[in-house]
């Protein structure tokens, strides 16, 4: 196999998956060493990049996914017709954050932290694809313990929850994930 068919191969899973693949996955399909898949991802990207291509390698934790750049979004909106996500509610922002900082956690947990019934905000999370189920927790009445997706991560422009800012040290500084994003920017 050539450079330039590995690289093909490579594109065409990402392609294919739609969803972040890990480079394991990849190595598989294609039947190569995962750091041979590894350097065709890489290389993958700096085509995409060298080229101006409207097309990008996102890196979410150890997974990858092909994904269009962010200058390219609105485009792509208008051309699917898609109304324009709601905002999320401060509370919403809240709940992401108490359970980013201390996944996997429970709804519980959740409303203890912020003083009040919270299950309806991680419901509608969990829709939104922003939280997932992350298992039981192996106490009495087995509850069930919530965490952060890629969709998430791809959401706050996160590559992982290592990126995320460090918790304020000071007692009355709060730092949540919109005021992070916006500093970023």
């Amino acid at each position: 196999m050539t450079a330039f068919e590995g690289i093909a191969i490579v594109e065409a899973i990402l392609f294919a998956s739609g969803e972040p693949i890990s480079s394991e996955r990849i190595a598989a399909a294609a039947k190569i060493e995962t750091t041979l898949a590894d350097k065709l991802i890489l290389e993958l990207e700096d085509r995409y990049e060298d080229t101006g291509s409207a097309l990008t390698v996102l890196r979410l934790n150890d997974s990858y996914q092909l994904a269009a750049r962010r200058e390219y979004y609105d485009y792509i909106r208008r051309a699917f017709d898609q109304r324009r996500a709601q905002p999320l509610s401060q509370a919403a922002l809240e709940v992401l954050t108490i359970i980013a900082y201390n996944q996997p956690v429970t709804k519980s947990f959740v409303e203890h932290v912020r003083g009040v019934d919270s299950a309806s905000l991680v419901n509608t999370l969990v829709d939104k694809g922003l939280l997932q189920e992350a298992g039981r927790l192996d106490v009495p009445g087995k509850p069930i313990a919530y965490a952060t997706t890629d969709v998430f991560l791809r959401t706050f422009d996160l590559e992982s929850l290592s990126d995320l800012p460090p918790i304020p040290s000071e007692a009355g500084e709060q730092t949540v994930i919109e005021e992070a994003i916006i500093a970023s920017e």
